[in-house]
Order: C-alpha cells, then structure tokens, then sequence
C-alpha cells in the first residue's frame, strides 16, 4: 500500500481493518463496467453535479478508463490533505466514521457486477473512489466531512445497530456475488427487514447515520427546484442520478428533521433532502451534536453510555476522562452523583493515558463521586493547596469528604494528582464511600482513586486513548466472496481482454469480426461487450455491415430484456454523440 503522511497517522486498531487492493483479481469485464460507468457518469453528471465533481475526478487522479489503483490515487491525494485505503466491503460504522475524521476514504476494493450496473446495495469502488473522491476536493466539503467524522465516531451505538451491521453487510455480499440463489438473498432482505422494525429508541448513531446517508450518500445542494448532485450514492449510480431529478422523487430542504428519515440500501429512495450549500451542512451537523452525549454530558450522557453496552467514556469537568464499560449510575435532581463501569477501565487526560492507570490497574472496574463538597462553592477540580487545606484535606492525613449530594468518602489521602493546575485524582487507602445507607466503597477492596470535578462535560462512545486501551476492530468473520467464475464465463473475460488490448495497446483490428463471431453465437446474452465492439467497428470502419449488425443484435436483446433498453440506449446514444463509447 502506498503511504503518505496522512496514512501514518492512522491509530493501530483502525489498520486491521485494511487491506491490500486486489487489482490483478479485476477482470476485464470488471475494467468494461467501470469504463462503461465512467463516461455515462461524466456526460450525465457534466449538467446536474455540483461543479466541483469533474475537476475533482482529475485532481484526486481518477482515470475514466480504468480502475484507480490505490497507490496512484494516494499520491495524488496527499497534496489535498486526504488518503484511501482499501478495505473488505462494509465496515462497523464507528470505524468508518473514524477513518473520515482522520481524512482518509475508505473504498471497498470489490467492483459491482455487470447486472447491477445502475445500482448497487453494496459498498464498491465505483461508489467509494468515483463517488466520494471527486468532491472532497472541495475544501469545503472536505471539512464538512472530516467534522462529521470526528463527531460520528463517538455517537453511541446500541445492540441493535452492530444486529443490523452485520445483517446489511451479509446482504450485501450476497448480492455482490453474481451466482447467488435469489432465495438466498430474499431470506437475508427478510431478516433485515426483521431488524430494522424492531421496537425501540433510535440509537445515536442510526441518527447520525441517516444525516450521512441524506448528505454523504444521496444529498442534492442548491436550490429546491434545481439541485444539483453531490452525494457519493447519487454520483456512482447511473440509474439513480437520472431518476432522483424525476418529479416522483420529492426534493425537501435539508434540515436536523432528516435524522428521523431511515433508509434503504435495497432500492432506490423516495425523497432526497436540499442544502442550499456545503456551510450549511456543519450548521445542521453542530444542532444535531448539541443533542449528543458528547456535548450534553451530565445524567443524560452517563446513561447513554450504558445503554450501549459497549466500551465508553465520561469526561469529568477537571478534564479526567474515564474510559470502560458503564454499569451504573446514581442521580439525584438530574444531576450524576455517582457513576461506575464494570470490567477494565482506563483514566486519561487529553486523551492520553494517565501512568498507573491503564486496564491493568483498574482490570474490576472503578467508581467515583461526581460533584461539589458541601462546604464550598469552588469547584473541586479547581480548588487550590489552601482551599483544600481549609476543608482539611491534606495528604497524608484522615480526611473526611462531604459532597453536596450528601456522599461521604473517608479514608486516608496518599496523594493527589494534577494537571495543568487542575486536580484530577484523589487517592485513598482505608477508605469508605457512602450514599445514604448504601456502602458504594470498602477499606478492604484496596485503594481507592476518586475522580475529581463537578460535573460530567461529555460522554461518547470508544475509548480515549485507543492505543494504551488495545481496541481493535477485528477483521469481519463474513469476507466478501471471491468470485469464482464458471469456465464459460472465464472464456467471455478473455474476449473482453482481447477487445481492451485492441483499444489500449494498438493490438491488431482485423481480430474483431473474429471476437464478434464467438461472442453472438457464444454468449448471445451479453450486451455491454457488444458496445465496446461497435466502437472500435464505428471508429475504425472495420468491416462494412459489422456496425448495422451489432446494432441489430443490441436491438434485438433489448426487445427479449426490457431492463437493458436504459443501458443500452445510452450506450448508442453515446456512440452517435461522440463516436467513442466510452
């Protein structure tokens, strides 16, 4: 993989998720669908894409003509700030949302097949490099990206939404293998179906991820009645870029509302959402993240990160952020008075892990007051030597602590810790922790670290300090499959190769009536070599009557396939325009 100094900068637990881009597996009818996919994109999109999507297929080092290598697109892309990887399909949400937020595309190195051309339910790397590449050359948008991404990874999932993961990612690898049976893939739609109507409150992160899905993916900017395309959905899909401009598609102002519009990844969508421009995007994005734990923090946030389950943070209002699995949490007029994770547990400041406590040192869990002392009004993380000394709280003496909320801690105070003038950690041996009647802390469970502040500021989701922690994501169970083409079809990819090296390398011409035999009496389904053939035959007046013959043929499958009349007229279409077809 070819590096550049965004990519070092990627954290480990992010990495193993990547893989190496499997370009030599890319057959040349692989090649013929992007090729095919390209110049439809570039003559559609020339009059309803946002301006900034051409010059961007050149700036982020896109070829209409062939699939990007990564390791091209890598050099390209570090003079605007960004990188690619390449990755196995779709990935747990959080991690996508992460890599964003460190400016790096994720592309998934598998390319649709021929029957999904239009569109397809399934990350690709039509979708991931001619989608989203192109735009984030605009700084603008690029911006807007790498926000979204740092305020993504930290919304809180819940269980149902890894459920749905994994369930949407079974789908669609199903659907990306061409000789999958349709009952298999019509039981896993009816399980995802299951899924998503299943009962319960919308999760952080299925809201946030509908705000992406409606800009990201599938958002129109402008105005109302003439939007233009910018979403990475839209952009690499040539059937839904022409429909979504159809009156059928209604066109609504992009508003916080559009986090309450689910999607699906099955079909194309009923209604698209406008933002007058990319600015605004972060206006929507920033009333939306107010709502989050990660800026609400308090009762609100502690509880939501129980209710993932899953590895979270609280950041105290001294800066002290507690990193683990919450368990439980005591309130009392709205506000937290005692909070406490299950499991190993790590304490950082500034997103770094404090020395002596890592999960090694707190491998049970850890429980902490939070609030102020009864007979003060300073906050206590910002209590000085001589205040704390007036409540008697001196290192090395008996102390006894009395917050507002009436929790008591006794003990011995072994030492205190700072940073930055702020008190973070109040270390006890022997000590007690009382609420009311309730024994929260006893001298024979050992030392005892208190967190100090007065509030909880912010709750998200993952660890602080990622690194020290040892979170991983580990490389999904289910691989996407790799194809394993029948002989029959092995023997159409070579007359798609040999039609390629006549285009690209100047191989003999007098080969194609040959190639055209063997493909209509061999493989009278196929439509999309057909074309390649009557542009090189148009182009090189190759044989007389060799044009009208395959225009015959594309007219004749149209009549037998219906679904293809869409394709194959905007094949002929750009053939008489142009004279090249792709």
């Amino acid at each position: 993989m070819q590096s550049n100094e965004v990519l070092e900068k990627l954290p480990k637990h992010l990495m193993s998720l990547v893989i190496e881009q499997p370009y030599n597996n890319y057959t040349a009818q692989d090649q013929a669908v992007w090729r095919y996919i390209m110049m439809q994109n570039v003559r559609f999109l020339n009059n309803v894409a946002h301006g900034s999507y051409l010059g961007g297929l050149r700036q982020t080092g896109i070829s209409v003509d062939e699939i990007p290598q990564l390791y091209g697109m890598n050099r390209i892309l570090k003079e605007i700030g960004w990188a690619a990887v390449a990755v196995d399909g779709f990935i747990p949400p959080a991690a996508f949302m992460e890599f964003q937020a460190y400016k790096v595309l994720v592309i998934a190195a598998d390319i649709r097949p021929v029957d999904q051309i239009e569109y397809t339910p399934a990350p690709d790397i039509i979708h991931e490099a001619a989608g989203h590449a192109p735009i984030i050359a605009d700084t603008r948008y690029a911006d807007y990206l790498r926000v979204f991404g740092e305020i993504g990874s930290k919304a809180f999932s819940s269980a149902k939404d890894y459920e749905q993961y994994e369930a949407i990612r079974h789908l669609s690898i199903l659907k990306a293998d061409p000789y999958t049976p349709q009952d298999v893939i019509a039981a896993a739609e009816e399980r995802l179906k299951i899924i998503e109507n299943e009962p319960g409150e919308p999760s952080e992160m299925s809201l946030i991820r509908n705000l992406h899905w409606w800009t990201v993916e599938y958002g129109l900017i402008g105005d109302l009645k003439h939007p233009k395309i910018y979403g990475a959905g839209l952009l690499s899909s040539i059937g839904e870029s022409s429909n979504c401009m159809k009156p059928e598609v209604k066109k609504l102002p992009y508003t916080i509302d559009a986090a309450n519009f689910s999607f699906d990844i099955t079909t194309q969508q009923p209604q698209l959402f406008v933002t007058p421009d990319f600015e605004y995007l972060k206006t929507v994005l920033n009333q939306f993240a107010d709502k989050m734990a990660l800026r609400r923090g308090g009762l609100y946030g502690i509880n939501k990160a129980i209710e993932s389950r899953n590895i979270g943070t609280c950041q105290f209002s001294s800066g002290l952020q507690v990193s683990g699995t919450f368990t439980e949490v005591i309130g009392q007029d709205d506000k937290p008075v005692y909070l406490k994770t299950t499991g190993p547990t790590q304490l950082c400041y500034n997103n770094k892990q404090l020395k002596n406590h890592g999960k090694d040192n707190h491998q049970e869990g850890f429980g902490s007051p939070v609030g102020r002392f009864h007979s003060s009004p300073i906050p206590p993380e910002l209590m000085t030597t001589r205040d704390l000394e007036k409540l008697g709280i001196i290192v090395g003496n008996v102390v006894h602590l009395e917050f507002e909320s009436w929790l008591t801690v006794d003990g011995k105070l072994n030492s205190i810790l700072k940073k930055e003038d702020k008190n973070l950690i109040f270390t006890f041996e022997g000590c007690t922790v009382k609420f009311h009647d309730q024994v929260l802390f006893q001298p024979e469970w050992g030392i005892f670290d208190m967190a100090v502040g007065q509030t909880i500021n912010s709750a998200f989701s993952g660890p602080a300090d990622p690194n020290a922690f040892k979170l991983s994501y580990p490389a999904p169970k289910e691989k996407t499959h790799k194809i394993l083409h029948s002989r029959e079809a092995r023997k159409l990819h070579t007359l798609y190769q040999e039609v390629r090296d006549i285009r690209t390398d100047g191989h003999p011409f007098k080969r194609i009536p040959d190639i055209w035999q063997v493909l209509k009496t061999d493989y009278p389904n196929d439509w999309l070599l057909p074309l390649e053939i009557l542009e090189l035959a148009r182009k090189h007046r190759i044989r007389r009557g060799l044009e009208a013959e395959i225009r015959a043929f594309l007219l004749e499958r149209q009549q037998q396939n219906p679904e293809l009349t869409n394709l194959i007229n905007n094949g002929l279409n750009l053939i008489d325009a142009t004279k090249q077809i792709f």
